[in-house]
């Protein structure tokens, strides 16, 4: 229901970038947060603010009115938090939550750069936009944990870690995962190519592929999935066996998530 959230006030979403606007429309969407209850920051003009603004949304009203906030989405590059941030926080309230969606950035960071207020990091992808995203969430405050919840549970699947440290790693495999598909279907099309098919039919073929994969996985066990399609002594085992020779498949995603890992912390 619409304006469900209950925050102690306002939410106020700090950036409207590719994310920040993913996670906007989200909320439209899925009737979240009601718009009258949104206050949005953004240095230039983005079609989902607009959006939200001809629903009622506040866009970049001063200052003052963050002291009604009862969360801060901070939605914006990690280069340049802290600039963004400072000039916010003599305006926070005692009850403000800090709920930051930033790759990299811990909550030791943030709390030396913004204050003692809570922290809650979500890391939810894109897909959120059309209420079908996954989110990471962490928080050693329980009321701040319990708004992360709130905020994302009903445009994603959530999964709430158990130490921060695991945020990273949750990043890399969610976070990042769906480039990694898409990289797959990519790959998929041009070996579809390499072996007669032309560009337009490999394209067409890959691309639905990966989507009815998606559509018909559930919550199954990913092995009884796999045998379901792959007969012994079939093309698709050979496939297989060929994806898993000298384990590279396994070797080749390790050393995918280990890199996105290491790229957060240093972003951080």
């Amino acid at each position: 229901m619409a304006g469900s959230v209950r925050s102690g006030g306002p939410v106020v979403l700090v950036g409207c970038g590719r994310l920040g606007s993913a996670i906007l429309e989200g909320w439209l969407l899925t009737e979240t947060v009601a718009p009258a209850d949104l206050i949005i920051l953004s240095p230039s003009e983005k079609p989902a603010a607009e959006a939200a603004r001809a629903q009622g949304a506040r866009i970049n009203p001063p200052l003052e009115a963050l002291t009604e906030a009862g969360v801060i989405v901070l939605a914006v590059k990690p280069a340049i938090w802290r600039e963004v941030v400072t000039p916010l926080a003599p305006f926070l309230n005692d009850q403000a939550v800090i709920l930051s969606v930033m790759a990299g950035v811990t909550a030791p960071t943030l709390a030396e750069g913004i204050g003692g207020w809570p922290i809650v990091r979500v890391m939810p992808t894109t897909g959120v936009s059309r209420g079908r995203g996954v989110a990471s969430i962490w928080s050693a405050d329980d009321r701040a944990q319990g708004l992360g919840r709130a905020l994302f549970e009903p445009m994603a699947e959530t999964v709430v870690l158990a130490d921060e440290a695991l945020m990273d790693a949750a990043t890399a495999v969610a976070g990042s995962g769906a480039a990694y598909f898409y990289a797959f279907t990519e790959a998929l099309a041009r070996a579809g190519q390499a072996s007669g098919l032309d560009a337009a039919t490999a394209d067409v073929l890959a691309r639905a592929t990966l989507r009815s994969a998606a559509d018909s996985m559930g919550d199954d066990d990913l092995e009884a999935l796999i045998g379901r399609i792959a007969s012994p002594g079939g093309s698709t085992r050979a496939g297989l066996d060929a994806l898993a020779k000298d384990g590279r498949l396994t070797r080749m995603l390790d050393e995918t998530v280990a890199a996105a890992v290491r790229r957060n912390r240093e972003m951080g």
